[in-house]
């Protein structure tokens, strides 16, 4: 029942999080303040009452629509809410299982919850993420360098500090089980980095122009810091099939203008986010289910 509650409160907190994180996306590439004024409608300023701001529940309820000038609100509003709903609730029902036996130590139980908690950091930075690049094609470094930095310390320094052997570094990766210590966290981000540096450089070689921003070099180490270089590179991995994906439905589906398919810009980083979501909840069952495919 414990188990059922938290996970129930886990993905009500999610919503409002999601919420909160909508209103971010709405006026950050607006240069405004998060705080005031108050939620509104950005086609007539129509100010929402407290029914209206609902998360998930009032977009439905309202079909989508303002109230007042009924102007289309767009689906990113109750994607977003879900997706860290769905996100924090799944972290919750896992935390909870690892809890469920009272024979733990209470080492345990600080570092299963500090993972918790850096999981729900990690997802709901990479729903920003992918939310800002696939509108905006802008992946802010005011998310990923201390995405950087919160994801170092999670995975390696954060079990330094309860009452560990010296020396000795718990498997504290979110989604991969794999020791790190501080210099295999550096490795993972400079590696991940590096990755896209030399895939930006080759391209930028061979067509004489930008593939990749800088920002989608900045998100990949973010990955590496969180996931470490195993984790990262299956994001990376499924981040290129689905942007490989995405081109060829661009390719059949006929284009509404005369701009070549070729030079359509996709948003890479929000398939990168994809990926490491995907690497995070599921990353070791499918890199050992290729391994057994492969025969390795």
């Amino acid at each position: 029942m414990i188990r059922i509650l938290g996970t129930i409160f886990a993905g009500l907190l999610g919503l409002a999080f999601g919420s909160f994180l909508n209103v971010c996306l709405s006026r950050w590439p607006e240069s405004e303040s998060v705080v005031r004024p108050r939620s509104h409608c950005r086609d007539c300023d129509h100010v929402l009452a407290w029914w209206e701001n609902v998360p998930l529940v009032s977009w439905l309820a309202l079909r989508g629509r303002c109230r007042n000038c009924g102007v289309w609100i767009g689906w990113r509003y109750p994607l977003v809410e879900l997706a860290v709903g769905v996100l924090w609730a799944a972290t919750s029902w896992s935390l909870f299982q690892s809890l469920s036996d009272a024979t733990i130590p209470s080492s345990y139980f600080y570092e299963t919850t500090a993972t918790a908690i850096g999981e729900m950091i990690f997802y709901w930075s990479l729903v920003a993420l992918a939310a800002l690049d696939a509108e905006y094609f802008w992946l802010p470094d005011l998310i990923t360098l201390p995405g950087i930095a919160l994801g170092f310390c999670f995975t390696t320094l954060t079990p330094a500090l309860q009452n560990l052997v010296p020396g000795e570094f718990h498997k504290f990766t979110v989604g991969f089980q794999i020791e790190l210590g501080v210099p295999g966290g550096l490795i993972s981000i400079s590696a991940a980095a590096a990755l896209v540096l030399l895939i930006r450089w080759l391209y930028k070689l061979i067509r004489k122009r930008e593939g990749m921003g800088l920002g989608d070099v900045k998100l990949m180490a973010m990955l590496g810091a969180w996931l470490g270089l195993p984790g990262a590179l299956l994001a990376f991995g499924l981040g290129a099939v689905l942007g490989a994906v995405a081109a060829l439905v661009l390719l059949v589906v006929p284009a509404r203008d005369s701009e070549s398919w070729a030079g359509t810009r996709l948003p890479f980083g929000t398939f990168l986010c994809i990926g490491g979501i995907v690497s995070s909840l599921w990353g070791e069952q499918v890199i050992a289910a290729y391994l057994h495919w492969a025969g390795l």
